[in-house]
């Protein structure tokens, strides 16, 4: 039997810091994806830095279009943008509906939304919430 405690996993994500290499990829996929929807016409286009928050990516963008077209249109274009440069099959859900496009890109995470299903789910909320402070037990 292993007289070793497991590791936590706070400590797990603390003690693998990224490279510049690794760093400077991420921060090339993030303009990239932020040109093509740019170019795109994407509406209210907000990137959510999730570097130390999550172990899940190291960004997140949520950007709107104008209808089930536009949306649809903008994941297409992305989804063939990533390919182009080399950022390998990105993972989607919700084309066949255009209402709310995820598109996984590995280190970053694209949502693409109608406005209001944007507001419906208000996704830059749930992210941007610091935690609240503890106050020690009286």
């Amino acid at each position: 039997m292993n007289s070793q405690p497991a590791p936590r996993a706070q400590e797990d994500i603390g003690a693998a810091e990224p490279s510049q290499e690794d760093q400077g990829r991420v921060g090339a996929l993030e303009d990239l994806i932020l040109a093509r929807l740019d170019d795109d016409k994407a509406q209210d286009v907000v990137f959510i830095d999730l570097k130390g928050k999550s172990a899940v990516a190291d960004g997140l963008i949520v950007a709107s279009g104008r209808s089930h077209r536009h949306v649809g249109a903008m994941a297409d274009h992305l989804l063939r943008t990533l390919k182009e440069h080399g950022y390998g099959k990105a993972r989607v859900e919700g084309m066949p509906h255009c209402d709310w496009v995820l598109i996984d890109a590995g280190d970053v995470i694209v949502h693409l939304f109608r406005p209001e299903v944007r507001s419906f789910y208000n996704i830059e909320k749930i992210w941007s919430v610091e935690p609240p402070a503890r106050s020690a037990a009286v």
